[in-house]
């Protein structure tokens, strides 16, 4: 079954919520081949399964826990998320491959750009430099078909990240690829890079990793 993907344009996070889990269920039945879904959400904190002190989390901004892994992280207009929804009974349940690739799809959109980007060993997310955050990246897996995914800061006011600790890490080292570039880009210019990245790396024929990628439980 071919690889898709879906553009949601803007959207308020409770209404994507509820879509993504709908999506996941139909790729769980077969009615969807694998699937990127890409979006732009109003201002919203999500709390992963990690949590968060309530306390901490900025008053005026709305707060949704939800059921993919990490802490809590910002979302709002100028970033690009994407969430994959992705059966991986066919890629071996190998939950830890799943994620680096996902990374990999967010590293080689960057790169695409000039920007140093990759994955860092022990640091979830993509990373510039090994020092600057510009993606992160929590996922969910239910019945081995994995939704969330990674929200890629494009032209996001980083401003916001500074109002708490996003998935548990000083707000400082968060940047954007508007940052790095010095210049306004926009989550558009973003959209066709990622969408090959998608397409390169989920759409090459799945190989069993050795040991080093060993499956970790859903």
């Amino acid at each position: 079954m071919p690889l898709a993907t879906r553009d949601w344009g803007r959207t308020e996070y409770p209404d994507a919520l509820a879509r993504m889990r709908a999506l996941r269920a139909d790729r769980r039945r077969g009615a969807v081949p694998d699937t990127l879904v890409l979006t732009e959400h109003s201002p919203v904190v999500t709390v992963g399964v990690g949590g968060a002190d309530p306390a901490m989390l900025p008053p005026d901004v709305p707060v949704v826990p939800v059921e993919r892994g990490g802490m809590a992280t910002y979302h709002g207009p100028g970033q690009l998320v994407g969430y994959a929804f992705v059966d991986l009974d066919a890629r071996g349940r190998d939950v830890r491959r799943f994620v680096h690739d996902l990374e990999e799809v967010v590293a080689r959109a960057v790169t695409e750009f000039g920007i140093p980007a990759s994955r860092v060993p022990g640091k979830r997310g993509v990373w510039v430099e090994d020092r600057r955050k510009i993606a992160s990246v929590g996922v969910a897996v239910e019945e081995w078909v994995t939704f969330h995914g990674f929200a890629l800061n494009v032209d996001v006011d980083l401003r916001e990240f500074a109002r708490f600790d996003p998935c548990g890490l000083p707000g400082s080292v968060m940047t954007s690829v508007s940052r790095e570039l010095g210049r306004s880009v926009t989550v558009s210019e973003l959209r066709g890079p990622v969408v090959a990245a998608w397409d390169e790396v989920f759409g090459a024929p799945y190989v069993r990793a050795g040991s080093s990628s060993a499956p970790l439980p859903a």
